[in-house]
């Protein structure tokens, strides 16, 4: 049950993360607020090394980090590049297809399996996560799957999805070479330096980052704390689980959107919310 509440607790603060980053978009680009979110973490991070043990790394961690970093590298520059060519509502709603994925690559990577409630579980948060996008589409429900025929965006936010699914693997597989911590502490702020180099070449200017401020550092503190939680919940409970959890995260967002940001279509959105609850409760089972 404690994995449960860590994964719940990385569902929480990535949602914060995200309306966090909703406001920095406002006045900040695309590609300066996803870097933001991995590098400003790493104030809130990095002290935490000062008081805590850190592990023996032998060759396995070190070939698992070298693995990740084309791979988020590869992530990053697909989500961007999706967002670029493609509406949102054919591209967002397929990250919550992780879970899904992750069920055949942990299996594959890590011999995990669930069992029959917690696929079923899985399928109804992927499902319920779908569907609170579904109000984006004008042209119908089943809009966002055709649309991987025809959008190149679209394709690529599935392989978006499809590679998280092995790097929440290979993460794990980290961990079990180092230790919970030391990867949430870790983690952010090495991918972050590694992809520095492909954010400035994408026209990231310091000048913006300097510009963002506060509002920034709030990112970097919110997603350090996931980044904790995540890797504590996926060192306890099958990464499928976590990751499933994880994807409440769209739930809360969709919440405090329409408390805080009087977004719309709240009551579209709770039959998908519904869903995601009762996969959760089946998980839990």
């Amino acid at each position: 049950m404690t994995g449960f509440i860590y994964a719940f607790g990385s569902a929480v603060f990535a949602a914060a993360t995200d309306v966090l980053s909703k406001r920095a978009l406002t006045s900040h680009s695309i590609l300066t607020t996803a870097w933001v979110r991995l590098a400003y973490a790493a104030p809130f991070l990095l002290p935490i090394l000062l008081v805590s043990e850190i592990p023996r790394l032998d060759s396995t961690f070190w070939i698992v980090i070298v693995l990740l970093i084309p791979m988020e590298v590869a992530a990053l520059a697909l989500y961007m590049k999706a967002l670029q060519i493609s509406p949102l509502s054919l591209t967002v709603p397929f990250l919550s297809f992780t879970p899904m994925f992750a069920i055949l690559t942990s299996f594959l990577m890590l011999g995990e399996l669930p069992d029959g409630s917690g696929v079923a579980g899985i399928v109804l948060i992927v499902i319920g996560a779908y569907m609170l996008n579904m109000n984006l589409s004008s042209r119908g429900i089943m809009e966002p799957l055709k649309a991987v025929w025809v959008e190149r965006g679209s394709l690529m936010m599935v392989c978006v999805a499809f590679i998280y699914s092995i790097t929440s693997n290979l993460g794990k597989i980290a961990i079990q070479h180092s230790s919970p911590a030391f990867m949430g502490i870790f983690y952010l702020p090495f991918i972050s330096l590694a992809l520095l180099p492909v954010a400035l070449h994408s026209g990231m200017k310091p000048a913006e980052l300097r510009a963002g401020g506060a509002l920034f550092l709030l990112i970097g503190a919110s997603q350090a704390l996931m980044a904790l939680c995540h890797f504590k919940a996926v060192s306890m409970i099958l990464v499928s689980y976590m990751i499933a959890v994880k994807r409440l995260s769209l739930l809360l967002s969709v919440i405090v959107g329409c408390v805080f940001f009087q977004e719309k279509h709240l009551k579209e959105r709770l039959f998908g919310s519904l869903l995601m609850v009762a996969g959760v409760a089946l998980i839990l089972i």
